[in-house]
């Protein structure tokens, strides 16, 4: 079932990117989606700061920024004591492809990894399947984020001493630009 523009147009989304330039395109990219209200930060650092007193269904990041970086960004969010907070979707986005990187923000607790260059037709197939597809939460001593698609928190097997439970890839590797 496809996800209505009606639905883009009630999410609020936090975009966290370096690069003013890329903040105003995914800006563009979103309105041009039916997205209505987006917040901005430059960076990990800023981007917590301002995540308490937003509302927010959704966070873009970009995965490489100083002084706070995406994956950073991504596992203090995942860790944080508010429910609600660590929960929000994120999607990464990074021109950096390589599967260290892409399994990296897996491991963060990324829900969706996306590849420059951003197409309007690449958002919305990573921010529809987070939507119409979601992922149960799951809360480890070693990890924190989504599970894989089929998985449930109560049916997943506990973690061996030291070892994380990362979710399992939705896609195969011939798809770069989104491998779970």
């Amino acid at each position: 079932m496809a996800t209505s523009s009606r639905v883009f147009e009630t999410l609020k989304v936090l975009i966290i990117e370096d690069k003013e330039h890329m903040r105003a395109l995914l800006r563009r990219l979103l309105n041009h989606i039916g997205v209505r209200i987006t917040h901005e930060a430059p960076d990990g650092t800023a981007a917590l700061e301002m995540l308490p007193s937003l509302e927010c269904d959704l966070i873009l990041s970009d995965l490489s920024m100083a002084p706070m970086d995406g994956l950073e960004f991504a596992r203090k969010v995942r860790g944080a004591k508010n429910a609600r907070a660590a929960s929000i979707p994120i999607i990464m986005i990074s021109g950096y492809t390589e599967r260290a990187k892409i399994e990296a923000a897996r491991d963060a607790g990324v829900n969706e990894f996306l590849a420059k260059p951003v197409t309007p037709q690449s958002l919305i197939s990573r921010i529809t399947e987070i939507m119409e597809r979601p992922r149960a939460f799951v809360k480890t001593e070693t990890y924190a984020g989504p599970t894989a698609a089929a998985a449930s928190p109560a049916t997943m097997p506990a973690p061996a001493a030291g070892r994380t439970i990362p979710p399992a890839p939705r896609a195969s590797w011939s798809r770069p630009s989104r491998p779970w």
